[in-house]
């Protein structure tokens, strides 16, 4: 045995011998080529070459903001009398005021006041505040927030394998917002819904190719039921949504969950293990505790926050980094009237956290889960320049903001221009329901020769595995119709991307209780309706309903109120049929007209506009039954999106 091995060693040193003397070396190694090759640095690393020069200061600085009172979101300490030195975007020194040796050509005073960084929302629909990107950055970056998460499954079921161009038009026209798409694992919801896009392994992988250090992950992960199937049952297309986790998780992105309803251990347990990472959805203290013992980061909504926050405080946690504050959907009413990611930070105060606490979790938290904390989410060199200057941090009372080392708002004042944007054909025109829509066409007929006939009815946000049974009378004409003394309304889903032309439209239709309008000749309709956002309607009246539907497709998509027969308030969402291009009071104005005449009608259960109804035909986790626009093998629309059972509206 010694004897071949011997053998082969010598055999393999020899055949070494004979490709070195091959090579010209003759035993020797062979020569490395030292001559230098010029590299070209990419962007990242000439900034940083230049912010390394001014630290040092052997460059200038653009401005120093000096003397306020900063806060570290690192090390959660305020540090006092500090100097933040600032190169073009980003930020190149922070230190003691005055001791930095440089020169800078602006120097601002902000002594007295209390420095933040910029906040950043971890989880939020843009779309839901009715405003374009542009608008968006007036109406939020005086409120602090100078970055955003955006959960991109509204406008990617509206413009597909056009959603990165959407959401990254605005600030390559300058808008000082930086907005970080999160591809909307939505696209469709469900195999029950079809849109104006698919999203599978090729897709997603495209969208993180085409820009990997904007597109850094995969929205809202809400299709539990093809998420938690066996693999041998995810034929049919069901296997859609893990094609998008795998290509996240090849390009090391983060996949963001939404766990609604999956509140028991085991349950929880599955949701983590799948890769989902991230929760918006829950909604008890426990559950919360729960879930981030399981390794999943909260983003806590403020509904969440005034619960969840005590009993962590009163539980001891030590460690708030997988703890993150988040808007998700909030109106540009709304935000003008609470507020944006101020609202959240100074409602996590006000819910007992220690404002540097909250203020981490309104920053720094989300950078470090999203990867982004390199270049956002604190007061350090290298990060851009996203300062939020206070005049009281336990209030949240914003003074100034700067964005990218600019000022960019004094109080509720913004201060730069709004660029200019012309949106293609494609973020235009997405209304599509073919011819107008008529009286008939929202009829539902009852078997024949029936005068009473058995009904399924449902109501906003039903999660019962069953849907509710009643009974109505056939009129003359045989049709069945609303009883809204009853409490009971009609309730229709209109198909508004693929037309028909002149044939019957693709309208799902039945009843439902506890919302609507009382008043006679009443409908209210919405190109607002997550997550597919077909045209939802409801009413007491077809020709109404009808003329609220006809009224929103002349409009590109918005909202419309009818009462009495006529139209009585309209909002214009003409781009994607979800936002609209125009300024925030002007936006705002719309919104509350459309309150103040829906408060001068009647309505089932709470009085007032049910806005809330946008979010009505979500197929998503703890959804079961649900009305969605009519598909093949389901021309009625009603279907159990959990399993795929389908049922008749009226028998």
């Amino acid at each position: 045995m010694k004897q071949a091995l011997g053998m082969k060693r010598g055999a393999v040193a020899a055949a070494v011998m004979m490709l070195l003397a091959l090579a010209g070396c003759h035993g020797k190694s062979p020569a490395v080529d030292t001559t230098p090759v010029a590299h070209p640095f990419g962007d990242e690393v000439k900034l940083r070459q230049h912010l390394v020069q001014v630290a040092l200061a052997r460059e200038p600085a653009d401005r120093i903001i000096r003397g306020a009172t900063v806060l570290d979101v690192v090390t959660r300490e305020w540090l006092p009398n500090q100097d933040i030195v600032i190169a073009g975007e980003r930020i190149a020194l922070v230190g003691d005021a005055g001791t930095w040796p440089g020169q800078a050509s602006e120097i601002i005073d902000a002594s007295g006041e209390y420095a933040v960084p910029g906040f950043g929302e971890s989880h939020k629909h843009i779309e839901s505040t009715y405003l374009t990107p542009e608008y968006e950055a007036a109406l939020v970056i005086p409120r602090g927030n100078t970055w955003t998460i955006e959960d991109s499954h509204e406008i990617s079921n509206v413009v597909g394998t056009h959603d990165v161009d959407f959401w990254l038009r605005a600030e390559k026209a300058g808008s000082p917002l930086k907005i970080f798409p999160s591809i909307g694992s939505a696209t469709p919801p469900t195999i029950y819904e079809h849109g104006g896009g698919y999203y599978g392994y090729r897709e997603m992988a495209d969208f993180i190719e085409h820009d990997p250090s904007r597109v850094i992950s995969l929205g809202e992960v809400m299709d539990w039921p093809a998420v938690s199937a066996p693999p041998s049952e995810l034929g049919d297309g069901r296997g859609r949504i893990w094609e998008m986790i795998d290509a996240t998780m090849d390009h090391r992105a983060v996949v963001e969950g939404h766990g609604s309803g999956l509140v028991k251990v085991d349950e929880i347990n599955a949701f983590a293990a799948s890769g989902l990472s991230s929760d918006h959805e829950a909604r008890l203290a426990q559950e919360g505790l729960d879930k981030l013992r399981r390794g999943v980061f909260i983003e806590a909504r403020v509904d969440l926050m005034r619960t969840l926050f005590p009993a962590l405080i009163q539980h001891g946690l030590q460690d708030w980094s997988n703890v993150s504050v988040t808007t998700d959907d909030r109106d540009v009413l709304a935000t003008q009237q609470l507020g944006s990611m101020d609202y959240n930070i100074r409602t996590a105060i006000e819910s007992g956290v220690p404002p540097e606490i909250a203020y981490q979790m309104g920053s720094y938290n989300t950078a470090r889960h999203f990867h982004l904390e390199s270049i956002l989410g604190s007061i350090s060199p290298g990060r851009y320049a996203d300062v939020v200057l206070l005049s009281d941090p336990k209030t949240v009372a914003i003074t100034r903001v700067f964005v990218n080392g600019k000022l960019a708002s004094k109080g509720t004042d913004y201060l730069l221009p709004i660029p200019k944007i012309d949106y293609p054909a494609w973020a235009h025109n997405t209304v599509n329901i073919g011819r107008a829509l008529r009286a008939d066409d929202f009829a539902i007929r009852a078997p024949a020769g029936r005068q009473e006939v058995k009904v399924a009815l449902m109501e906003p946000f039903w999660f019962a595995p069953d849907f509710i049974t009643d009974t109505l009378p056939v009129q003359a004409d045989g049709t069945v119709v609303a009883d809204p003394q009853r409490g009971i309304i009609k309730v229709a889903v209109v198909d508004r991307y693929h037309g028909h032309g002149d044939s019957t439209p693709s309208i799902a239709k039945m009843f439902w209780r506890n919302t609507g309008p009382k008043t006679p000749g009443s409908a209210l309709a919405s190109s607002q309706s997550h997550d597919l956002h077909n045209i939802w309607v409801i009413g007491n009246d077809d020709a109404a309903m009808a003329l609220a539907v006809n009224t929103i497709a002349d409009l590109h998509g918005g909202w419309v109120l009818v009462s009495g027969g006529k139209v009585v308030a309209t909002v214009k969402l003409d781009i994607g049929g979800l936002m609209t291009q125009r300024p925030v009071d002007e936006v705002a104005g719309e919104m509350e007209a459309l309150h103040n005449a829906a408060d001068a009608m009647d309505w089932i259960g709470a009085p007032g506009l049910p806005d809330r109804m946008r979010f009505a035909f979500l197929t998503a986790s703890p959804w079961k039954w649900q009305l969605v626009a009519p598909y093949d093998g389901n021309p009625i629309g009603f279907v159990n999106v959990t399993n795929g059972q389908t049922h008749a509206v009226v028998w």
